[in-house]
């Protein structure tokens, strides 16, 4: 009988083996049987497809609009976060320079003094109109200032992109002390 089976390292022409192999018919693949759909066979399949893909459809929109809610509320907090931190950097501004009006009254003149007291007055105005308002407010009224003066929005918002950038420059620009281990010891 010949052997097919082929050992590493040896030629590929076959050789004879004495054992000999016999056919197992239980063993053998099954037949297989064309089958032929008929739009009746197909049409359960395909309402069953549509359905699972329709409940998936809905599942997902309603995860999403979960995950959206939750986003949303996560940024007002924070939002609200922000605004009372800005209030309060506001009022202390405000008092700061009120404080120095006195000062600018005896170096430059008291006219300068009450431009400063002035100042300190408009930015404790806008603390307290900002603190009175809800996140929502504020977005309408930034919406409304930009339609209305667009380029000022765009001035303003270039001239805090430099200071932000410098701002993070400087702090980046800085070097680490070294810690110097034989002084520590």
């Amino acid at each position: 009988m010949t052997d097919f089976n082929r050992t590493p390292g040896t030629t590929d022409t076959p050789t004879t083996n004495d054992t000999a192999v016999e056919f197992n018919a239980d063993l053998a693949a099954p037949a297989v049987t064309p089958t032929t759909f008929t739009p009746a066979s197909v049409e359960p399949l395909s309402s069953d497809i549509g359905a699972t893909a329709s409940g998936t459809k809905t599942t997902l929109k309603d995860e999403a609009g979960k995950l959206s809610a939750k986003a949303t509320e996560k940024a007002r907090g924070l939002a609200d976060e922000g605004k009372l931190r800005a209030t309060s950097a506001l009022d202390e501004f405000s008092k700061m320079m009120d404080d120095a009006a006195g000062t600018v009254d005896e170096k430059l003149g008291e006219q300068y003094g009450q431009y400063a007291r002035s100042a300190a007055q408009a930015i404790s105005g806008f603390s307290d109109n900002l603190r009175g308002k809800e996140v929502d407010e504020l977005l309408e009224d930034a919406r409304d200032f930009v339609r209305k003066s667009p380029a000022i929005a765009i001035g303003t918002a270039a001239a805090l992109g430099f200071v932000l950038a410098r701002i993070v420059k400087a702090g980046v620009d800085t070097p680490a002390t070294p810690i110097d281990p034989i002084s520590k010891v």
